[in-house]
């Protein structure tokens, strides 16, 4: 399911959202309404249900009741960040309390929505869940380009590259050679290499993008 595009434009995928909850009449009345605003809706019946899906992290945004028999919303969402698979958690309750909503927050949930709730505000929650998403996406594909590019490199390469972010001022192929014991030459045909694999064309770009792996 797509949302339509202006003539011209190409068409963008449509968010896809979890609902979680145990209440068959919320499940299939939400799951509607939400249909009905162009996003793509998934529905489970149980915490238990949900952790059984192969990619919780495909999901834009988790739509989570917090009221649920066996693991409740606050215990599933403790396992999502335990296992580093939490999408960005709008909860909604009719049971919950403050502590209850500050646990939630605390763990990163967007909001702590109690039952009933204005469908707007929820639509509100949800699009800034999709944005968190969306800027998550971005930042992990830019890591994962950059891990692949660090990889092209071999093992005395990368000792060539760790020396200089560790000692910028002495990143002279003369003073990289002295500490790892080889000559300037081989420094200057290594840098060589390192430069052309990482696509960069000053020892300067390779300091700021070796600092960029964090």
């Amino acid at each position: 399911m797509t949302q339509p595009a202006p003539s011209g434009e190409p068409e963008t995928a449509a968010p896809v959202l979890a609902l979680v909850d145990d209440d068959d009449d919320i499940r299939s009345s939400l799951s509607r309404a939400l249909r009905l605003r162009g996003f793509e809706v998934e529905t489970f019946a149980s915490a238990a249900a949900f952790l059984g899906t192969d990619m919780p992290l495909r999901f834009d945004c988790l739509i989570l009741d917090y009221g649920m028999p066996g693991m409740n919303g606050l215990e599933l969402q403790c396992e999502l960040n335990a296992r580093g698979a939490a999408p960005p958690i709008v909860f909604i309750t009719g049971h919950g309390g403050v502590p209850e909503s500050v646990q939630a927050m605390k763990g990163g949930a967007i909001d702590f929505l109690e039952k009933p709730f204005r469908q707007p505000v929820l639509i509100e929650r949800i699009q800034a869940a999709c944005e968190i998403a969306a800027e998550r996406r971005l930042r992990n594909a830019a890591d994962r380009a950059l891990a692949e590019r660090f990889s092209r490199l071999t093992a005395r390469e990368m000792e060539i590259v760790e020396r200089m972010i560790e000692s910028p001022s002495e990143s002279s192929s003369k003073e990289v050679g002295r500490h790892l014991g080889i000559s300037p030459r081989t420094v200057d045909h290594h840098r060589a290499r390192i430069l052309e694999k990482l696509g960069v064309r000053s020892v300067a770009e390779l300091i700021d993008l070796a600092r960029q792996r964090g």
